[in-house]
């Protein structure tokens, strides 16, 4: 038999096919490295997320804002009554005011027990419903984009500083990433802030680190369909929230803040909690602030959500209380 057809196919015939395949692989491999060299070098800081706009409000002009805020929530249908911005106010500028925000998915009705708390504690109160959230839709919050989420902070934020003296946030999850962002950027009028569960990156046993920027930029810029998991957190809303993350300030000089609070739980399992205490830390650090950070033991069964009321149970009015003093700094324990 002839040794060049030995193999089913002359000599030559094979080589060539060789070299077809050795170059398609090459060439894929070439796409595969241009592709993860983009997606990891892909810019995440930009001007529009670092940008706030601060106004001077009197307490009558904020007032009237929240008020036609609440009432245009009112009218319209696809705003789910209970998810309807709150505003607790005396009637007159009290000594202190607070922005609570609350979390991705969420929506006001779950800072219910701690509004209430800090109203009757003498503060004005601000629980302004983010973009996209606590509609009839329960999937509008996946269309959410990191801009109007840094833009209705900043403008609620003006509202809460017209209605007290001082004014404070607090924020859990994805509300905690927004009044993270208020810290450093709007270090003009915060003079306390209260951390629960921020969401600054995904717990890595769900997200391994090295995903975290792939994921932001591919979920966050539409470069692929959004996922949505069983507990209705949108891979494409969540990328929002890390892009914000990736625009706090890079050295945060807050010269009001006075008070700085984190507290994280033991169950939680979405969130990193290593970063949820380390970067507070280093804002307190570089403002020589007063700094303290709690974790809800294990054995209390709450998960991620450790602010609405539901979720806390019997233990509401004493966890509430905690935040509260943690919040005013005069619990130390």
């Amino acid at each position: 038999m002839d040794s060049e057809l030995a193999g089913g196919l002359p000599r030559p015939v094979r080589a060539r096919r060789r070299t077809r395949v050795a170059l398609v692989l090459t060439g894929f491999l070439a796409l595969v490295v241009v592709a993860v060299a983009t997606v990891y070098g892909w810019p995440l800081r930009t001007d529009a997320l670092q940008r706030a706009t601060p106004e001077t409000l009197s307490f009558e002009s904020a007032s009237d804002r929240a008020a036609r805020t609440v009432a245009a929530e009112t009218a319209d249908p696809q705003v789910l009554p209970e998810c309807r911005s709150q505003f607790l106010t005396h009637g007159r500028v009290s000594a202190k005011a607070v922005l609570l925000l609350h979390g991705h998915t969420e929506c006001p009705d779950q800072y219910r027990g701690l509004a209430k708390l800090f109203f009757d504690r003498g503060y004005n109160v601000w629980v302004p419903r983010a973009p996209r959230h606590g509609v009839a839709d329960r999937l509008a919050h996946a269309k959410v984009d990191a801009d109007e989420l840094v833009d209705s902070a900043n403008d609620a934020l003006n509202v809460a500083a017209g209605l007290g003296d001082t004014v404070g946030v607090v924020g859990i999850s994805g509300g905690g990433v927004l009044a993270t962002w208020l810290i450093g950027h709007r270090p003009d009028v915060v003079h306390r802030a209260l951390l629960l569960s921020p969401l600054y990156a995904p717990n890595p046993d769900r997200v391994p680190d090295v995903a975290v920027k792939p994921l932001t930029v591919l979920f966050g810029f539409g470069l692929v369909p959004d996922r949505v998991d069983s507990e209705g957190f949108s891979s494409a809303a969540l990328s929002q929230y890390l892009r914000v993350v990736r625009n706090f300030k890079a050295d945060p000089r807050c010269p009001h803040l006075r008070e700085l609070a984190i507290v994280t739980s033991d169950n939680d399992d979405v969130i990193d909690r290593q970063a949820a205490t380390d970067i507070p830390r280093g804002i307190a650090d570089r403002n020589d602030l007063a700094f303290s950070t709690h974790e809800l033991p294990r054995e209390f069964g709450i998960g991620h959500d450790i602010v609405d009321p539901d979720g806390l149970g019997s233990r509401a009015d004493e966890i509430e209380q905690f935040y509260l003093d943690l919040y005013e700094g005069t619990e130390r324990t």
